[in-house]
């Protein structure tokens, strides 16, 4: 892939093009078909709405954000480390993606599932680093067919401060509570 152990430049640089053609497309579909809906806050029109075509921009530019934070934090091993890393960081995107793809579909199907399913997974990142970058960029990707671009964007550093909270601190406090309580 390019660098020792990241993902080289031009893998970066290619699916934040795929992913910015594909936006763009979608775009352009919603413009003439109806037009490039808005999505309000809360789901209430009393509140501040972010209208799709922001996605044109911020989409493309978090994903490449993220390819790099994914490039930098691959980087730190060796060659044989690197690839075990971005297999496993592949599988986090995907699993990411379709847990992204999932919430959308069952929310526009009406279902209470989505809530659910957050909640879930605030309690799996008291064991597993959800806050990795990979994760975040799934959970976008997967959701901004639905729900625009801005929503996924906003609401995943949201989830993305919650599970580093959960996993650095409160995963930390509690394994330090249970090794102390083992010691007397």
């Amino acid at each position: 892939m390019g660098t020792a152990a990241g993902l080289s430049l031009k893998y970066r640089i290619l699916f934040t093009l795929l992913v910015t053609a594909l936006v763009w497309a979608h775009l352009i579909w919603d413009h003439f078909n109806g037009g490039v809906p808005t999505h309000y806050l809360l789901q209430s029109e009393d509140l501040p709405g972010i209208s799709n075509w922001w996605g044109g921009l911020t989409l493309p530019l978090a994903t490449f954000l993220l390819l790099f934070w994914i490039h930098r934090y691959l980087s730190t091993g060796n060659e044989q480390k690197a690839n075990e890393s971005r297999k496993k960081s592949f599988l986090r995107f995907i699993r990411a993606l379709v847990f992204g793809i999932f919430i959308s579909v069952l929310f526009t199907m009406g279902s209470p599932a989505p809530g659910y399913m957050m909640l879930l997974a605030i309690l799996i990142s008291f064991f597993v680093p959800l806050y990795r970058p990979e994760y975040l960029l799934g959970f976008i990707l997967g959701m901004s067919y639905t729900f625009g671009a801005n929503l996924p964007i906003m609401v995943g550093l949201i989830l993305l401060l919650l599970f580093l909270f959960t996993y650095k601190i409160i995963r930390y406090g509690f394994l330090h509570l249970i090794s102390n309580l083992r010691i007397k």
